[in-house]
């Protein structure tokens, strides 16, 4: 009920083409802002890719603006302070709704009931790590070993691991839990043998460290139906997905991960010529983003409307 079908937007798209007189004139030049993650990280780089392909293409002249993270940012979305963000959507579920609803007895948000979603992006996907030589062959063999969490500096990773052993009917009780304060904490936690199993983004480049230091490999989640209906009662916004064995560094096999949307989300206040000019930049011009980093590979027009969001769509898009 929260969505804006797919066919909607298709249709403003057109009619922003081919209507006479149509232009969002009044948000001509006017400056806004994208919060993101800190540079370096894959929010930074697609805050980065959209308000360049925004700026280039229409009225809209965006801007990135990074803080240490979507906590950071999210009140200043909430009060319209911060015109755009770049959020997933494990994290919009927990501050839209607010304290009371948490996801493994935790909900570390601020409230935010006034942010509202643009776009549904590219999907992220994380995968448990093992080392090459372990003995451990998917989710359901990790019962008993030591594996990394807490996350006090990443609380997102926390809920990756409760989503991973969520998904085998497991728990943190279950295993015995290594503590570290971030993600790449956790990945040098396995190389150094402290643990022995850890967590990362599919592709990602600590992946590619990691293994060239002692070889690694990824494991399966339980992708079963039972499995899939667990990991989704667990994490809202959490789905299965298959990774192909293939190019990316540590899936040796095909691999079941865990997926999980980015969002460009805006505050509901933001005028809708705003967000109805910068949707039509990235709709026109969506194939120019692939090129600048491989989290938009699947950036798509399909993926932008789904019934399968954390949040409700602002009214413009």
């Amino acid at each position: 009920m929260f969505t804006r079908c797919f066919y909607r937007i298709l249709s403003s798209a057109l009619l922003a083409v081919t209507a006479p007189g149509f232009a969002p004139a009044p948000a001509h030049g006017q400056a806004v802002s994208i919060g993101t993650n800190p540079p370096g990280s894959v929010f930074y780089a697609i805050g980065s890719g959209l308000a360049k392909v925004v700026t280039e293409a229409g009225p809209v002249k965006m801007s990135v603006q990074p803080y240490a993270g979507s906590s950071t940012f999210l009140p200043l979305l909430n009060t319209g302070e911060l015109e755009f963000g770049v959020n997933n959507a494990v994290d919009m579920a927990l501050t839209l709704r607010g304290p009371k609803f948490q996801i493994g007895g935790r909900n570390p948000f601020p409230h935010a009931p006034n942010v509202r979603l643009v776009m549904r992006g590219s999907p992220l996907l994380v995968g448990l790590l093992v080392r090459k030589d372990s003995p451990i062959k998917n989710v359901h063999d990790v019962k008993g070993k030591r594996m990394t969490g807490e996350y006090p500096a990443h609380l997102a990773v926390w809920y990756n691991m409760f989503g991973h052993l969520s998904s085998a009917g497991l728990t943190w009780n279950d295993v015995k839990v290594v503590p570290v304060p971030a993600v790449n904490d956790g990945v040098d936690a396995l190389v150094q043998g402290r643990a022995e199993v850890s967590e990362f983004a599919v592709g990602g480049a600590k992946v590619k460290e990691a293994d060239a230091a002692v070889g690694v490999r990824l494991i399966s989640i339980d992708c079963s139906a039972e499995g899939e209906r667990r990991l989704r009662q667990a994490v809202p916004g959490y789905y299965p997905r298959w990774v192909k064995a293939g190019p990316a560094t540590a899936v040796v096999e095909d691999t079941c991960v865990i997926a999980y949307d980015n969002y460009l989300t805006a505050g509901k206040i933001v005028p809708d010529r705003v967000i109805e000019s910068a949707l039509k930049a990235i709709w026109d011009n969506v194939e120019k983003l692939p090129p600048l980093h491989p989290v938009f590979k699947e950036w798509t027009r399909e993926r932008a409307a789904t019934a399968d969001v954390t949040m409700p769509y602002h009214p413009a898009a």
